[in-house]
């Protein structure tokens, strides 16, 4: 079904009298295009608004253009007609190619390592052949908001590259359209439309999913990135720290709002130690910045 045919059907559904309004438009059409003056003694202004505001009709070069003839003669139709149909279509679902399945893998391998030691010491050792010379340079806190800010930058791009926004906004369009379309037919307490309206409802509740596979796709190759540098920071303040060959990070104090003279190690929000919190408060900040700085958009623009 067209984007066009779902429009007609929606207004047919929603005002009986449009279907006159409709076949009036098709029939005093030349050329694929009508004007006002054509049709202002057959439908109101009102009429003729609600088509141009659908989109059924468009500018052409002397009037109104038809937007798609066979669409409009297709909604207008019986078979169907009583569900009414909304008027966005149904975006495809997204895909994942073999290397994100193999990121996801991957990533659920990385996991592991902060409960079995070796793959622990692998994952962070192969991470400290990059990050372990910064230690004997600045302090650790540098450190955390360094990795802070690779973690902000790449996981913004990853998220503007991997999630598409136009489907991300044609599900929430579509879902919009659903309730919009179940409000109306409650008003006018049409059950058979409130009917075909549920059945559209169960259906689309597919889009949650695809949703959902939009979203987790980029976060796959965040947590891929981010598991490893993670992990690192865990192992120098609980294993590595305690090699007396190794500078002590968990033993290093520093001053914090409210909380007074900690350590690296010391829970600070419960069982939340001060290290993650500090990497949460920089990656938080430094991910707003880099959204800014780039002037790119995390959330979907609805039509």
């Amino acid at each position: 079904m067209s984007k066009v045919e779902r429009r007609v059907r929606s207004l047919v559904t929603e005002d009986g009298e449009m279907r006159d309004a409709l076949e009036t438009v098709l029939d005093r059409a030349t050329d694929g295009e009508v004007q006002w003056v054509d049709v202002r003694d057959e439908i109101t202004s009102g009429q003729w608004g609600r088509l141009i505001e659908k989109e059924v009709l468009v500018d052409g070069e002397t009037g109104f253009a038809l937007a798609d003839r066979e669409g409009i003669e297709a909604g207008l139709s019986d078979d169907g007609s009583s569900g009414g149909g909304g008027d966005v279509e149904t975006p495809e679902t997204t895909s994942w190619t073999k290397w994100d399945k193999l990121a996801a893998l991957a990533t659920v391998g990385a996991f592991v390592g902060y409960a079995v030691p070796p793959v622990r010491n692998v994952i962070a050792g192969a991470i400290d052949l990059v990050l372990g010379p910064l230690i004997e340079l600045v302090p650790f806190y540098v450190i955390i908001m360094v990795i802070a800010l690779g973690t902000g930058l790449y996981s913004t791009l990853l998220r503007a590259g991997l999630m598409d926004m136009e489907k991300m906004s044609q599900y929430q369009d579509r879902m919009k359209d659903i309730q919009e379309r179940r409000k109306e037919a409650k008003e006018r307490d049409d059950q058979e439309a409130l009917d075909a309206i549920q059945e559209e409802q169960m259906d689309a509740m597919g889009d949650q999913l695809g949703m959902f596979k939009e979203q987790f796709r980029p976060m796959v190759w965040i947590m891929f990135l981010t598991i490893p540098a993670f992990l690192w920071m865990f192992w120098v303040i609980g294993y590595r720290g305690s090699d007396p060959a190794y500078p002590a990070i968990a033993a290093q104090e520093l001053v914090v709002p409210l909380a007074g003279t900690v350590t690296w190690d010391a829970g600070l929000v419960g069982p939340i130690q001060m290290w993650i919190v500090w990497y949460f408060l920089c990656s938080m900040a430094f991910t707003q910045l880099v959204q800014k700085s780039l002037n790119i958009s995390m959330s979907p623009s609805s039509s």
